[in-house]
């Protein structure tokens, strides 16, 4: 067993599953309390880090392509405050931290997971019913229908189009774009039935968001809607869930270049070994290489953590 406790919040590891229970401090982000505590299964986890700073630093879990529906939503566009997969580490508590990234990549080690992209989502998404108000409108969601409704600052022609009710079989797509500089973002749904380009501010089955902090609670509801969509690897695009922009921020594919290594060998090197020990594993299983060839092959491995 592995546990951290800071403000931001708690991880703890069984061996199984990590569960990431939310701060209650009143600095913890709003998303992170709707969404509530996480039951992350190993299966889902493609690596974890801890990113050492002049005060504490930060952990970091990174899941496989096509295993969480609000990473597939979020697609790393997340703020840091607002992603529930870091955890943000006081000074006195990083030997911790270590220990904690130590006991999940040993259980990685021992249990030979795939890493790639997975066929089916391995966590729930966010709990419903779901009901987010910001920028030009709210967008609810019961599990079946999304529900939009509009407020005083939404453009007179998309209000008098009166509340929209989209089930999830005419829902094609779903994106959340948060703003960026000078554009809004948008939580926008893609009907088939109804195609449109018109821009979030005129389009009646989209939310205009001004960058305000609630904005990444909309999140929340991509995520539960993309929880009950058909799978990206349904039409063969498990690889291009996550834009390769945003790979750093979801969990250091490669490791951020302001960051100082965690041990002998950077986050991305841990990657690298752990998948090599995977392919060791299943050379031996092929018959391809001996007991003996891969215990000796393994330790090499081994040697380089």
């Amino acid at each position: 067993m592995a546990e951290i406790l800071q403000k931001d919040g708690t991880w703890t590891f069984d061996g199984d599953t990590i569960r990431i229970v939310p701060g209650r401090e009143r600095g913890v982000h709003p998303l992170r309390q709707t969404l509530g505590e996480l039951a992350v299964p190993l299966g889902a986890v493609a690596g974890v880090a801890f990113e050492p700073a002049r005060k504490g630093g930060r952990l970091r879990l990174r899941l496989r392509d096509g295993s969480d529906p609000l990473t597939q939503a979020a697609r790393g566009r997340l703020p840091e405050a607002a992603d529930p997969y870091q955890l943000a580490v006081e000074q006195d508590r990083t030997g911790v931290a270590e220990y904690f990234v130590d006991e999940v990549r040993h259980a990685l080690l021992l249990e030979q997971l795939p890493d790639g992209p997975t066929d089916r989502y391995l966590l729930p998404g966010p709990a419903v019913p779901l009901s987010v108000s910001a920028g030009d409108g709210t967008a609810s969601f019961d599990g079946e229908r999304v529900r939009l409704e509009w407020n005083w600052v939404t453009a007179e022609g998309k209000k008098s189009a009166g509340t929209r009710v989209l089930p999830v079989a005419d829902i094609a797509t779903v994106e959340w774009q948060p703003s960026a500089g000078l554009e809004n973002g948008y939580l926008r749904f893609t009907v088939p039935q109804a195609p449109t380009n018109a821009p979030p501010k005129h389009d009646p089955h989209a939310i205009e968001l001004y960058g305000f902090k609630k904005d990444p609670l909309m999140a929340l509801v991509a995520a539960a809607v993309t929880a009950r969509l058909p799978h990206p690897s349904a039409a063969g695009a498990a690889r291009s869930a996550v834009a390769p922009a945003a790979a750093p921020a979801l969990g250091l594919s490669k490791a951020p270049e302001s960051a100082p290594p965690a041990g002998p060998a950077a986050p991305a090197d841990h990657d690298v070994l752990l998948r090599r020990l995977r392919e060791l594993g299943e050379l031996r299983h092929a018959g391809i290489l001996t007991d003996e060839e891969f215990a000796a092959a393994k330790q090499a491995v081994l040697r380089r953590f």
